[in-house]
This record gives C-alpha cells, sequence and structure tokens, in this order.
C-alpha cells in the first residue's frame, strides 16, 4: 500500500495541497478548524511526512546519526543510552550504525549518514582507523562531528574522553604497592588514543616506583576477547619471566587473558593478578570478579550529545572545537 501524501488529504477535504502543509506545520493563517480537521484526516490516512523531503527544504534534518565500533559492548550501549536520552529530549531522532571496527565499513556509515542529510555525527573510531580523511570531508561540508571515547587527534572537532593516562596509573600503581613487580601490559592497537594514554600511565607508574620498563612484557594487540587470549598466549611465551601481574587495555581483553590463564592451570590472583579497563557487567561476574577501570560511559554520551546539538543550533558559528576529559574511578575486586 503507498503512503499517504499532502495531496491525499487534499483531495479529502477539497482543499489546496499548500493550505494543508501550512496547517500541518501550525502556520497562523490557518484557522483552529480547519487545523484539527486536517490533522483528523491525516491520522485517518496515516500520513507521516518526508523527512528527506523536509531535510531540503531546511537544509538540516532533525537525525543525528552515530557510528559506534561494536553494539555488542556494553560499554557503547551505555554511550547510547545516555545519547538517545539527551537527543530525544531536544526533538532529534538517532540513527545508530556499527563498523564492526572495520575502517572501510565506518566510512560506508559516514556516506550514507550524510545522505540522509543528518544534523551532525558522533563518531568512535574503529581499532583499524588510522587515517583521519574521511573526517575532515565533514569538517569541509560544516556537518557538525563530535568525537568520544576513541577519537582522531588530527581532526579539528570536539572530543569527550575520559582520562585514560590517570585510569592506567592508578591501577598500575595499586598492583605496584599491593607487592606486585613482574607488571605486564596488554595494549591496544598503538595508533589508537586510548591505547597510547593507558601505555603511557602504565609506563609512568613503573617509572615512579623504581621498576623496569621492558618491552618483553608488553603485547600490542585487538581489543576483543579473542585478542586477549591470544595476547596472553604469546606474553607467556616471550615475557623474560612470568608476569605476576596484567594490565589489560580493556575489559574484554581481560577476559580473553583469564581464559588463557585458566587452560594453563594458573590461578588468579595467586599465579597471575588482572586488571582491566571499563567495568562491563561480566568484569563482576566471573570467579575471581575482576579489578577494573569504571567509565563514565552514560555521561560520555550525554556530554557528547549535548556537545553536538550546541554545535547544531548555533549553525557552527563562532565554535571552537572542546575536549571534555571524564574521571575513571577504579574498581577493587578478587582478582588483584
Amino acid at each position: 500500500m503507498a503512503q499517504s501524501t499532502i495531496k491525499d488529504i487534499a483531495k479529502k477535504l477539497g482543499l489546496s495541497p499548500s493550505t494543508i502543509s501550512r496547517a500541518l506545520n501550525d502556520h497562523p493563517d490557518i484557522s483552529k478548524d480547519t487545523k484539527r480537521r486536517v490533522q483528523e484526516t491525516a491520522d485517518a490516512l496515516d500520513y507521516h511526512p518526508n523527512s528527506i523531503a523536509q531535510s531540503l527544504q531546511s537544509k538540516r534534518s532533525n537525525i543525528i546519526g552515530v557510528v559506534v565500533p561494536q553494539v555488542k559492548h556494553v560499554f557503547f550501549a551505555q554511550i547510547m543510552a545516555g545519547i538517545t536520552d539527551i537527543a530525544y529530549d531536544a526533538g532529534y531522532t538517532v540513527m545508530i550504525c556499527q563498523s564492526n571496527d572495520d575502517y572501510k565499513r565506518e566510512e560506508l556509515n559516514i556516506k550514507a549518514l550524510i545522505s540522509q542529510r543528518v544534523a551532525g555525527l558522533l563518531i568512535s573510531i574503529s581499532q583499524s582507523t588510522e587515517g583521519c580523511a574521511h573526517f575532515n570531508q565533514l569538517i569541509k561540508r560544516g556537518i557538525p562531528l563530535v568525537f568520544f571515547d576513541r577519537v582522531c587527534e588530527m581532526v579539528e572537532a570536539s572530543k569527550v574522553v575520559v582520562n585514560d593516562f590517570e585510569g592506567a596509573f592508578e591501577a598500575v600503581e595499586y598492583l605496584i604497592k599491593k607487592g606486585y613487580r613482574n607488571i605486564a601490559h596488554l595494549g591496544g592497537p598503538d595508533f589508537l588514543n586510548i591505547s597510547q594514554d593507558r601505555y603511557k600511565g602504565y609506563k609512568a607508574a613503573l617509572k615512579k616506583h623504581g621498576l623496569p620498563i621492558d618491552d618483553r612484557m608488553v603485547i600490542h594487540i585487538g581489543l576483543n576477547e579473542e585478542h586477549g587470549t591470544e595476547g596472553m598466549a604469546r606474553l607467556l611465551e616471550q615475557a623474560p619471566v612470568r608476569p605476576d601481574a596484567v594490565f589489560c587495555v580493556d575489559d574484554p581483553v581481560a577476559i580473553g587473558a583469564y581464559s588463557h590463564l585458566r587452560t594453563k592451570g594458573l590461578r588468579i590472583p595467586d599465579d597471575v593478578a588482572l586488571i582491566g579497563f571499563s567495568d562491563n557487567p561480566i568484569a563482576s561476574l566471573v570467579d575471581p570478579p575482576l579489578t577494573t577501570v569504571r567509565q563514565p560511559a552514560y555521561e560520555i554520551g550525554r556530554q557528547s550529545t549535548e556537545l553536538l546539538l550546541e554545535q547544531i543550533e548555533h549553525d557552527g558559528n563562532d565554535m571552537h572545537p572542546r575536549r571534555e576529559i571524564l574521571k575513571t574511578e577504579l574498581i577493587i575486586r578478587q582478582s588483584t
């Protein structure tokens, strides 16, 4: 069945399409009675306005585009909850795309959202994104853009992140104060901002307490569970001594490392202690529960959206990119 149009309403009521359009847009020249009859007929015909056509007329839509690496991760789900709550309260609809941590798919997602004439974009880059040219195209087009969590530092756009350095430093220093000395690091892709800052925090804590920094105790891998399993296997093979503790770039990597240690018959934390980063729900459910660094995911989504809406409402005028840095919290559990 074809969708109803303004012409269908006009034919039903014996009015001109322009009158119908003005009535639906609450134009002051149209009487209350006519507006009522138009709305009742529109409801009866199940009429819905064409948002794309409206955006072509106004040069702006009420859709916010979001690109996330993976929707299956609870961390990003919590961020999206913050995004949608703020966006919907402001009268915007949210269109979410998943890059699946693939650079090419990220590019395709952005092109698709541009074709929908989105009012602005919120993006957390994939773990295979090393170039930023596709983001600079958004800036050239004048499309408001805010990065969150995983950001592209080379692009002049607002960013909402956590203090990854401080969170990592606090986690590793806690291990040192507990008496661990052979502390390894399962890090993420070395070109990602979160990987770089967490690695820097790891090294700074070791340096502060006079412990050696040995490259053989560091493995840079991906950000998922399978990477944690692979990374832990490599670490046990190449480390000059068996680590007595491992600081992982995120919780999925820590869970993968957990799995491999168990298959090798190593006890947590008696043989090897583990710390993750994010505080995914699974961190408190494994046995023993995982010590981790909590990120304020919902707040990341909320602040990112507020920054984007501010840009949209000001049409980019006199808006300078801002960087919001949120604090983390060390959550101590039995894995350490």
